[in-house]
């Protein structure tokens, strides 16, 4: 068994489709179908079926992709570990986070470190919680931030660095648009714009609602913070943000008003994977964040 086989196989099984994985590898369609078809008849076993224009992978197909994929992703840690030993100074980190904290959180912290470590490399993987706790299992990425720090996991640990305000944001012309604070309440009878199910502030707003004596009538849902701004500026709904996800410039910008009764806040953690140690130059940027969060005093 080749290793060439594993990375067709793991992109034939992503893509679902051996002319655009092919493509994706710069190579052909009949070299993908070769190796795909080799590695079938070394395991004996059928890997994926037809499926109208696309592959689907069989249940020894699923099985056998949990394992290739570890296989590659230890591979990668190897070559970067030797990389480290030879030079500590021209690492690569590979770092997942979601959406929300790529506007302005990602960047300081990045070109903070940058500014100590100028060769070191990042490799960013954006995603919801589930997809970045898999990740982080699967070695795809080395650290990850989530919202929130998973108090128990098998394969992830990790801690709480910071914990932000979410924000009410109304459209400009909102009756509410002028207050420096409202109620949750004050919000009962409007239309709320949410993130879709799986998103981690999806549940906080929600709950949030529910403690403050109402259920929220989702109208709209979103899987960006731009989409979410963009709607309540519109003036299609309100809802709740945290700070750093409205950051934005444009024409058109929704309203932030501060909530109390009850205080909605997130919290973000920093995890990595349970009993392994990180390769040396994550390890640097964990203590690094870990140091940059206590100063700022924002844990």
């Amino acid at each position: 068994m080749e290793l060439r086989q594993l990375y067709y196989f793991v992109r034939v099984a992503k893509r679902e489709h051996v002319t655009k994985a092919a493509e994706e590898l710069h190579v052909a369609q009949s070299a993908v179908s070769r190796q795909i078809h080799q590695l079938e008849e070394e395991l004996g076993a059928k890997l994926f079926l037809q499926k109208g224009r696309n592959l689907q992978l069989t249940p020894v197909g699923m099985l056998f992709l949990k394992r290739a994929e570890v296989i590659l992703a230890d591979l990668e840690r190897s070559v970067l570990e030797v990389q480290e030993f030879l030079d500590p100074e021209k690492g690569e980190i590979r770092l997942g986070f979601p959406h929300s904290l790529g506007f302005s959180l990602i960047p300081e912290v990045v070109s903070a470190f940058r500014k100590q470590n100028p060769n070191v490399k990042f490799r960013f993987k954006q995603g919801m919680y589930p997809s970045l706790i898999g990740d982080v299992v699967k070695g795809e990425v080395d650290l990850a931030f989530v919202s929130p720090c998973p108090e128990q996991h098998e394969h992830v640990t990790g801690q709480t660095v910071l914990t932000e305000e979410l924000f009410a944001i109304l459209p400009p012309n909102h009756r509410l648009a002028g207050e420096e604070t409202i109620e949750l309440l004050q919000l009962k009878d409007e239309t709320f714009v949410l993130f879709s199910k799986g998103y981690s502030l999806r549940p906080i707003v929600w709950e949030a609602c529910k403690e403050a004596g109402f259920t929220p009538n989702i109208g709209f849902e979103g899987e960006e913070t731009d989409t979410i701004r963009g709607l309540v500026a519109a003036g299609m709904g309100v809802s709740l943000l945290p700070e750093m996800a409205l950051y934005a410039s444009g024409p058109l910008q929704p309203v932030k008003v501060s909530v109390h009764s009850p205080k909605v806040t997130r919290t973000i953690g920093l995890i990595y994977r349970s009993n392994e140690k990180l390769p040396l130059v994550a390890k640097v940027f964990q203590s690094f964040l870990l140091d940059f969060f206590s100063n700022k005093g924002l844990k």
